[in-house]
């Protein structure tokens, strides 16, 4: 549709069933985001029924993307579409059939079912973490995937590897079941992985050279401020150590982006640089460190008071929302608000040596004295 008719009101009537994907989960005061283009994602493709995706990741070479796209264009119609993923990378042809395949038949299950009514009803969700993050993840770059496990008929390890020997077999000697020691440490004890995510819920971020990251999060955006504190360098130069220690700290908070899945609008307050070469430099480590990230991002330039801007997609729950809980006292603000002052916030007595102190004010106020001169 198009001109005066394209409005929502002439496309949908109230009652009428939809089929929409949730793309981005509730995140604090905001909800979900649905689409009606329908993608399912598997190990090397993301498969689109509507036809509206197309592509190749651009991280493959040239001669790779050229044998990819011949080898998917009998296998998709005109009216199908896919995205291909990185992980496809040097992947023999009959995977790819395999995955195109199981995709296909995922999606007419799920046509299926949206034909039947009843709505609203869930007709099709993703598989649980650990599966989505071999599917996503795990390639050749690893050198093991280790699994805990509980022996029970749920038992991750046996999923992991059935799924890996199904989609990726030549990947199957890499994933490792881990035996709880005698001692009862768990996996993520003897990998100390409780301690970095104690320290990623950390407001204070301590860097290795001495210095430290303050990490604030608001409703509109994270605001991260860079510290020396320790760190005085060893040139003798404060240009020279400032410029270190914001390079150790470009570093640590593209970590942190990572580690706490923080996304939006990101603002961070760097050491102010008197040479522009140093805030370029500055700038070029920061889009170096980012290019690990898988999420989209953006980074704008240095602006007039030393601060770096920068978007990250906000995809879903973060480390802070998985691990904590609103407080009932504060209700998220991180005070205790009483309903009279705080003494120990009251203003210090002034007073002045041999002479009497008149004491003015209300209990309610706090003590208070006022010293008056001969």
């Amino acid at each position: 549709m198009g001109g005066e008719h394209r409005k929502v009101e002439n496309v949908l009537k109230s009652g009428q069933s939809v089929l929409v994907q949730v793309t981005k989960d509730p995140v604090g005061a905001k909800g979900a985001r649905l689409t009606s283009h329908i993608s399912l994602p598997g190990r090397y493709i993301v498969y689109s029924p509507g036809g509206h995706l197309s592509g190749i990741s651009r991280k493959l070479p040239d001669n790779e993307r050229h044998r990819l796209r011949n080898v998917l264009s009998g296998l998709i119609s005109d009216n199908e579409s896919v995205i291909v993923r990185t992980a496809a990378e040097g992947v023999a042809e009959d995977e790819l059939v395999r995955d195109v395949n199981r995709l296909k038949a995922q999606w007419e299950v799920i046509e299926k079912k949206s034909k039947q009514g009843g709505s609203p009803q869930s007709l099709y969700s993703e598989p649980d973490l650990t599966l989505r993050i071999v599917r996503d993840l795990f390639t050749e770059d690893f050198g093991h995937l280790i699994v805990q496990g509980n022996g029970a008929q749920d038992d991750a390890f046996d999923a992991i590897s059935a799924y890996v020997g199904h989609v990726a077999p030549h990947l199957s000697d890499r994933v490792e079941r881990f035996e709880v020691e005698e001692t009862g440490r768990d996996l993520f004890a003897k990998f100390r992985i409780d301690e970095q995510i104690a320290k990623a819920l950390d407001r204070k971020v301590y860097l290795p050279s001495g210095g430290s990251l303050v990490i604030d999060r608001t409703e509109a955006m994270t605001v991260i401020d860079v510290n020396t504190g320790r760190f005085t360098g060893s040139a003798g130069n404060l240009e020279a150590t400032v410029t270190s220690n914001n390079l150790e700290a470009a570093e640590e908070i593209v970590r942190q982006l990572r580690l706490r899945d923080l996304g939006g609008i990101i603002v961070i307050d760097f050491i102010d640089m008197v040479l522009p070469s140093n805030r370029d430099l500055l700038l070029r480590r920061l889009v170096e460190c980012l290019g690990r990230d898988r999420t989209r991002h953006q980074v704008a330039e240095v602006t007039s008071l030393g601060l770096v801007q920068l978007t990250r997609k906000r995809i879903g729950t973060g480390l802070a929302e998985a691990f904590t809980e609103q407080c009932d006292h504060c209700h998220g603000a991180g005070y205790l608000r009483s309903d009279e002052p705080v003494e120990s916030q009251a203003p210090p007595t002034v007073g002045s040596a041999g002479v009497e102190t008149a004491v003015g004010g209300s209990d309610r106020f706090g003590p208070s004295a006022v010293g008056g001169l001969r």
